[in-house]
């Protein structure tokens, strides 16, 4: 029988550093930012020391500092990170067709009766090649081995099937599944679904009228733990590059803004360059103070990877923004032509 194994790498970016800095072994760890907690910016992981004291990953660094103050704050070395991801990667191709969701987790798929024996194994052999432990999640399909892993955390084994998916979530909040966010549990909540077996058992065709016609079925289906439970490993490809710049003191001035955009802009198009891949599409991020988030987006005038051509629209895309109110942050995306509308640049 086809199992699903989603291997979890537990603490990931503050474990690499403990490696690094092995007198941290069992202080509160808060990786983020430049590791400066005075200033803007978020919370990447923290250690599980940090997180009983209620600093988990996106939350400020500023709040992080206020709940934890001898938390041991430190900046975000992606390089030491890849470098580990890679390391984990290449150890789990040993066991199977291995799908790489990110940095710190993916999906492996075996072939036979006993998964539990080969998770063991996957975390021994993470274990000793790496020296960072992994907890692994068992599914029938890659929702339920996703969700497993949590149950399992940390450095453990969780197995969720068919037969058992509503013993273990069908009283959970209809959020505690993959893929459905807060607003959408709200909308739920609105009509009267407020857990996994309510959803469940929801009227596809209902929350599809009130929902949208791909995703209310879409959703009855994850709320039964139905999923794919194809393991590819075939290569991601992005869809879209982008760049963000965090202002420590809000800016005022909207001249300010837009030279903060052309900056982003030109950096995006340094990053799109080597993709060799046209551009289609600006979109423009800006985060407002306090904290509130708006963006629009331009089409380019043709697909293009002209840095001029990208700025324009980047621009283009600034002035549809009314609300001159103070920025605290500012994103710029470019968002590359489909693959499957070819490339039509010059």
């Amino acid at each position: 029988m086809a199992w699903v194994l989603h291997v979890d790498l537990d603490q990931f970016l503050a474990a690499v550093e403990v490696l690094r800095h092995p007198e941290l072994r069992g202080k509160p760890v808060v990786v983020g930012g430049d590791g400066d907690p005075t200033k803007r910016g978020v919370v990447s992981t923290a250690s599980y020391e940090a997180r009983v004291h209620g600093v988990r990953s996106g939350i400020p660094l500023r709040v992080a500092a206020r709940r934890l103050p001898d938390a041991v704050f430190l900046p975000v070395d992606k390089d030491a990170y890849d470098s580990a991801s890679a390391d984990v990667m290449r150890t789990l191709k040993e066991f199977g067709v291995v799908e790489i969701l990110g940095w710190d987790e993916a999906f492996v798929g075996v072939d036979h009766d006993q998964p539990e024996v080969t998770a063991r194994r996957i975390q021994e052999r993470v274990l000793a090649e790496t020296r960072l432990e992994c907890s692994v999640g068992i599914g029938q399909n890659k929702l339920q081995a996703k969700l497993a892993t949590g149950f399992g955390k940390p450095a453990g084994i969780f197995r969720i099937t068919h037969d058992t998916w509503f013993a273990v979530l069908g009283d959970r909040p209809t959020d505690a599944l993959y893929g459905i966010g807060s607003k959408t549990a709200k909308r739920l909540a609105a009509l009267g679904i407020e857990t996994v077996r309510q959803l469940a058992h929801a009227d596809p065709d209902r929350l599809g009228a009130a929902l949208g016609p791909a995703t209310g079925p879409w959703l009855v289906q994850i709320g039964r733990g139905r999923a794919s439970a194809r393991v590819s490993d075939t290569p991601h490809v992005v869809r879209s590059r982008s760049r963000e710049m965090t202002f420590q003191q809000d800016l005022e001035d909207w001249d300010e803004v837009r030279a903060a955009v052309v900056e982003l802009a030109h950096k995006v198009a340094a990053d799109v360059s080597p993709d060799g891949r046209d551009v289609a599409r600006m979109v423009v991020k800006v985060r407002y103070a306090p904290f509130f988030t708006s963006s629009h987006g331009r089409k380019t005038q043709r697909p293009t990877t002209d840095p001029h051509a990208m700025e324009l629209s980047a621009l283009a895309a600034l002035e549809a923004f009314t609300d001159r109110r103070p920025v605290r942050l500012v994103g710029v995306r470019a968002e590359f032509v489909p693959d499957d509308q070819g490339s039509a640049g010059p």
